[in-house]
C-alpha cells in the first residue's frame, strides 16, 4: 500500500505518546547521567558515548556527530524510513487510532492492526489448549518429564504455562478451525500450521512435545517452543518468525524477570528454557533465556533498559560449544564493554553442567548458583583465563601466543585507567612471580599496544564536520549561536535579545542562523503563547529542512558548558551583540578603507575626507567594542558557544 496522507491528529497523538527514551533504548544502550540519558552514537563509529537522549524535552542530540531531533526522526534517519512509516510504525506498537485523510485507506490500516490483535488472541487460546492437554491422559509422559526429570512443583509449571502438543497431525488444526471456526491464514500467519508439500491440507507445527509458551514483555504469547519427548530432532523447536515473533529480537521469560532485573540491578542470561525456568523456581528471578546459543544485540539492548546500571551475567554452558557461544555474545556487545557502557560477567559451572543440571544436583543450590554470580569474573579476566587456558608460560612458542593474545585484548579497551590496570595485571601474569620484572613486562605491553594500534590506523583519515571546524574559528557564529540559544532555552530572556538586535540594528548574517531566527519570528506570530513550546514546535516545523537544521541542531541542546552559560545570560547577551556589532565595524572599516585607496584626493578631497571620517569612526568603534565582547572568565572567542 502506497504510504497513507495521515490525519494531523494522528500524527499528533503519537509525537505525545511515543516516549524517546524507550523509542531510543531498542537500538541504543542509554545510561543514566543526570536528568538526561547517554550512549555511544548509533549514527557514526565512537568508544566514548556523546549521544544524549532528554525525557523532558523529547529530543535526542549527539554532540560527536551533531544529530539530533525527535523520536520520529531518530527512526527516519537510523532506518532511512519515510514520515509516514515511522508514525504507521508507532501507532502500531502505541495503539493510536489510525486517521487517514482517503477513507479507503483507513479502512486498509485499520485492518492491518487488527491483523495483530487476533493473532495475539488465537496465540492466547493455543497456549490454554497445551495447558489443557498436559493435563489430560495424553500429556501424561510430558507431565511426568516435567516433575520428575526436572523436578518442577505445580505452581511452577502454571506460573510459565507450560503444556503438551498432542501427537496427532491435525489434533490444533481442528481445534481451531473446526471448533473455534478461526480461518486456516490466521492459523498459518501465527506459525501454529503449515500447508502439506504434497496434496492439499496442514498440519500441526507442534506435535508430541512439551510447549513452553513465549511471550513478549508485557505477558502477551508470540510464540511457542517445543521440546520432543523422543528421539526426533531438533530436540527444541521454536516458533517460526511471524508478525509478533522474531527469535533475534525475543527473550524467554523477560516479563517474569523485568522487575527483578530492575530491582537486583542485573540481569542473567542462560542458554535454555529450562536453565530459567529452573533459577525462577530457585527464587532467582532476574533470568532470562536466549531461545538458542546466539545472543544478539538487539536482546542485549532489550534487557539492558531494565538495569540502571548495565550489569549482565552470561551462563553458557562451560563446554566447548558454551565458550564459543559467550565469545559469539561478547563479539556482539564487546564496543559496548570496551568502553565501559555494560559491566559484563561470564558464568561458567565446573564439569560443563548448565544451570538446570547444577541446581536439580546440589543440596541448596539456589544459595551455591548465588555465590557462583558474586565470584563471576569480569568478562576481561574471563577473556584472560581463556588466554591462559592450557598455557605453558615456560614454553616461550606458548609465551608468545599468550603475549599476542594479550595484546591485541588490551588494545581493544578504551577507557584508559581500566587498560592500565589490565596492563599491570597482565604484566603480573607474565613476570610469573619476578615482581621486580613487573614494569618491564607493563612497559613491553605497553609499546605492543601503540604499535598495534598504529597499525590499525595507517591509512585511516578521520574527518571532523565542516561545520565544526567553521564553528570553532568563527567569531560571528560563535556570537550569533549564542543569542539563539539563549533565545531557545531561556524564556524569560528572550525580548532582551530582541531589543538588543533592535537597537544596535543587527541581523543574522550566516544564512543557517538567518533560516532559524526566520522560522522562530513565524511561530511567534502563528501560535497562542498558551501552546507555545518553541523547541518541539521548531522540529516539527523544520522537519523537511534536513540542510538547515542540521547546521542549526546543536543550538538545540544544552551540554555541561553551555547549561552553565545560562546562568549569566544578562552579560553573554551584551557580549554576544557586541561581538556581532564588532564583526559589523571591522567589515564597515574594510569597506572604506578600500575606497579611500580607490579616490583621488586631487579631484575628490571631499569624499576623501567623508571615507577616511568613517574608517576612523568604525575602526575605533570596533576597538572599543572588545572591551565588552569579554565576558569574564571565559571569552566568548574561545569557541564555547557554539
Amino acid at each position: 500500500m502506497q504510504n497513507p496522507r495521515l490525519h494531523p491528529d494522528t500524527i499528533e497523538e503519537v509525537k505525545q505518546r511515543a516516549d524517546i527514551v524507550d523509542v531510543i533504548s531498542e537500538h541504543v544502550v542509554l545510561r543514566k547521567r543526570g536528568k538526561d540519558f547517554v550512549g555511544l552514537c548509533p549514527f557514526h563509529t565512537e568508544k566514548s558515548p556523546s549521544f544524549t537522549v532528554s525525557p523532558s524535552k523529547q529530543m535526542y542530540y549527539c554532540f560527536g556527530c551533531q544529530a539530533g531531533g525527535g523520536a520520529i526522526k531518530f527512526l527516519m534517519e537510523l532506518g532511512k524510513q519515510s514520515f509516514g512509516d515511522v508514525v504507521l510504525e508507532l501507532a502500531q506498537r502505541y495503539q493510536v487510532p489510525i486517521k487517514t485523510l482517503e477513507p479507503e485507506q483507513r479502512q486498509q490500516l485499520q485492518r492491518q492492526l487488527s491483523l495483530r490483535e487476533q493473532l495475539y488472541e488465537i496465540l492466547a487460546l493455543t497456549a490454554r489448549f497445551y495447558e489443557h492437554a498436559l493435563r489430560q491422559s495424553q500429556g501424561h509422559q510430558a507431565l511426568e518429564y516435567l516433575q520428575s526429570q526436572r523436578r518442577l512443583r505445580s505452581e511452577t509449571i502454571q506460573q510459565f504455562g507450560l503444556g503438551y502438543a498432542p501427537a496427532g497431525w491435525e489434533t490444533l488444526y481442528r481445534y481451531l478451525v473446526e471448533d473455534k471456526h478461526y480461518p486456516v491464514q490466521l492459523l498459518e500467519q501465527a506459525g501454529l500450521i503449515r500447508r502439506r508439500r504434497e496434496g492439499e491440507g496442514y498440519y500441526d507445527y507442534f506435535r508430541d512435545r512439551i510447549i513452553i509458551p513465549i511471550r513478549d514483555p508485557n505477558g502477551g504469547v508470540i510464540g511457542f517452543g517445543g521440546r520432543t519427548l523422543t528421539n526426533e530432532q531438533p530436540k527444541y523447536l521454536n516458533s517460526p518468525e511471524t508478525e509478533l515473533f522474531n527469535k533475534g529480537k525475543t527473550l524467554f521469560a523477560l516479563d517474569q524477570a523485568k522487575n527483578a532485573i530492575a530491582k537486583q540491578d542485573q540481569g542473567i542470561v542462560v542458554e535454555g528454557y529450562f536453565d530459567a525456568i529452573a533459577l525462577h523456581a530457585a527464587g532467582i528471578t532476574n533470568a532470562v533465556a536466549s531461545l538458542g546459543t546466539a545472543l544478539s544485540l538487539a536482546q542485549v539492548r532489550q534487557l539492558l533498559r531494565y538495569t540502571e546500571s548495565k550489569q549482565l551475567v552470561l551462563n553458557f554452558d562451560a563446554d566447548t560449544a558454551g565458550t564459543n557461544a559467550a565469545s559469539r555474545a561478547i563479539g556482539e556487545i564487546a564496543d559496548l564493554v570496551n568502553a565501559g557502557e555494560v559491566q559484563l560477567r561470564i558464568l561458567n559451572i565446573e564439569d560443563g553442567k548448565d544451570a538446570d543440571e547444577f541446581l536439580n544436583s546440589q543440596q541448596d543450590g539456589g544459595e551455591k548458583y548465588r555465590h557462583l554470580l558474586e565470584t563471576s569474573p569480569l568478562w576481561l579476566d574471563w577473556q584472560i583465563q581463556q588466554i591462559l587456558k592450557d598455557k605453558n608460560l615456560k614454553q616461550a612458542d606458548q609465551y608468545q601466543r599468550v603475549m599476542q593474545q594479550m595484546v591485541k585484548l588490551l588494545a581493544q579497551i578504551a577507557n584508559q585507567e581500566i587498560r592500565t590496570y589490565y596492563i599491570n595485571h597482565c604484566a603480573e601474569i607474565l613476570s610469573q612471580g619476578e615482581s621486580r620484572l613487573v614494569a618491564n613486562y607493563a612497559q613491553t605491553l605497553l609499546v605492543q599496544i601503540k604499535r598495534n594500534q598504529r597499525q590499525k590506523s595507517t591509512g585511516v583519515v578521520t574527518k571532523q564536520p565542516a561545520e565544526t571546524v567553521v564553528v570553532e574559528s568563527d567569531r560571528l557564529m560563535q556570537a550569533e549561536a549564542l543569542l539563539l540559544r539563549i533565545y531557545l532555552h531561556c524564556p524569560e530572556h528572550r525580548q532582551a535579545v530582541i531589543q538588543a538586535l533592535q537597537q544596535q540594528d543587527l541581523q543574522f548574517s550566516l544564512s543557517h542562523h538567518r533560516f532559524l531566527w526566520m522560522k522562530i519570528l513565524e511561530l511567534q506570530q502563528t501560535t497562542p503563547e498558551s501552546d507555545f513550546d518553541l523547541l518541539s514546535k521548531l522540529q516539527d516545523r523544520c522537519l523537511e529542512f534536513k540542510q538547515e537544521m542540521g547546521q542549526v541542531q546543536p543550538l538545540f541542546h544544552l551540554n555541561e558548558i553551555t547549561q552553565y552559560d545560562t546562568y549569566r545570560v544578562p552579560n553573554l547577551i551584551r557580549a554576544a551583540v557586541a561581538r556581532m556589532e564588532q564583526v559589523m565595524c571591522k567589515k564597515q572599516s574594510r569597506y572604506f578603507l578600500d575606497l579611500l585607496e580607490k579616490t583621488d584626493f586631487r579631484t575628490d578631497p571631499e569624499m576623501v575626507r567623508q571615507y577616511q571620517q568613517e574608517f576612523l569612526n568604525f575602526k575605533q568603534r570596533s576597538a572599543l567594542l572588545e572591551k565588552e565582547c569579554q565576558v569574564s572568565p571565559i571569552d566568548l572567542s574561545m569557541g564555547n558557544w557554539a
